[in-house]
């Protein structure tokens, strides 16, 4: 019976979760674009912001109950299945073609960003000085980006921003006022729920919560960046998905990890560094090699795209076979 309850709270607020991102998104961009908010700033930082705040609740919530393998799991959980399984799937579906900019700047940044990562909790803890040095360099990646594209506002990043302010919904002010107070509640209701369940479950297997995080925990927190790849595939856009994908790894290695450091010190298991790490390290890479492409094609091809595929499904096996 206990059991139950902790399946049923994790797959409650899993729903709720989801639900609740997408009604605080519909919400903040109404009210952001009611009052003349620039659309690459709605674009960015509103449904930036909101497509990742599930990771970025349920880690921030997990960090301050001091269970450190759901506020990094969930994050670096999140990395590896954008990569290896939403692109993955998406790719499939419709090759994904990787523009020079995004091996020029995109990749390179995300690389870089991941090295800093791990070099920060390579001695198995991240304290409130790493943690804010993410936050930092997340701040000032933002500012940047925000300034390249103020200032080349005809680039193609600021069309697929023109492109996301269409998409927002026209909802009157009040409703939409409504909308972000609702959304913001029930994103921590939920999110405790979450977590509760999540733990619930590790303890009553007898498995680290690491595990949890980085799987039922990670995927569930991620389903808004799937279902935006699958729809963008599905409308002949797949191309997004990438954008999407580099942006949410960007914010989470950053902004979610940095979050729930600054909220209370993690200490953590040498696996999250030498497994984990490594291979979202290793994922990110592939990109490179797949963008560049074998024959000069710089797509993410529907073989490529089973790579990866087929990656997360091994990856996730080993975990499971190495916790029975």
């Amino acid at each position: 019976m206990t059991m139950f309850l902790y399946i049923l709270s994790l797959v409650i607020g899993l729903v709720v979760l989801v639900w609740s991102a997408d009604k605080f998104v519909d919400g903040a961009s109404a009210i952001a674009k009611h009052y003349g908010m620039p659309p690459l700033l709605i674009g960015m930082v509103i449904i930036g912001f909101g497509t990742s705040a599930p990771e970025l609740v349920v880690s921030a919530l997990a960090s301050y109950q001091g269970n450190a393998g759901i506020a990094l799991g969930n994050a670096y959980g999140s990395n590896i299945t954008n990569i290896a399984l939403i692109l993955g799937v998406t790719s499939i579906l419709m090759p994904i073609s990787v523009h020079s900019q995004v091996l020029r700047k995109e990749l390179p940044i995300l690389t870089l960003v991941t090295l800093l990562s791990i070099g920060l909790i390579y001695d198995f803890s991240l304290s409130r000085f790493d943690a804010i040095i993410l936050l930092v360099v997340f701040s000032l990646l933002m500012a940047w980006t925000i300034w390249q594209g103020m200032k080349n506002s005809k680039d193609a990043f600021a069309k697929e921003m023109e492109t996301e302010l269409k998409e927002v919904k026209n909802i009157p002010v009040k409703k939409s006022y409504l909308y972000l107070a609702l959304g913001l509640v029930l994103l921590i209701i939920s999110s405790r729920i979450l977590v509760y369940g999540a733990v619930g479950i590790a303890t009553a297997l007898g498995v680290s919560d690491i595990i949890i995080g980085l799987t039922v925990v990670a995927v569930g927190t991620s389903l808004p960046e799937f279902a935006s790849s699958i729809i963008a595939a599905r409308k002949g856009e797949p191309d997004i998905a990438l954008g999407n994908v580099l942006g949410s790894n960007l914010f989470n290695t950053l902004a979610v990890v940095g979050l729930a450091g600054v909220i209370h010190p993690l200490s953590f298991e040498k696996e999250i560094i030498y497994r984990d790490v490594s291979v979202m390290l290793l994922l990110t890479i592939s990109l490179f090699i797949f963008g560049y492409g074998f024959k000069g094609k710089g797509r993410i091809n529907r073989i490529e795209g089973s790579i990866l595929l087929t990656s997360y499904i091994g990856y996730v096996g080993y975990l499971i076979f190495t916790t029975i």
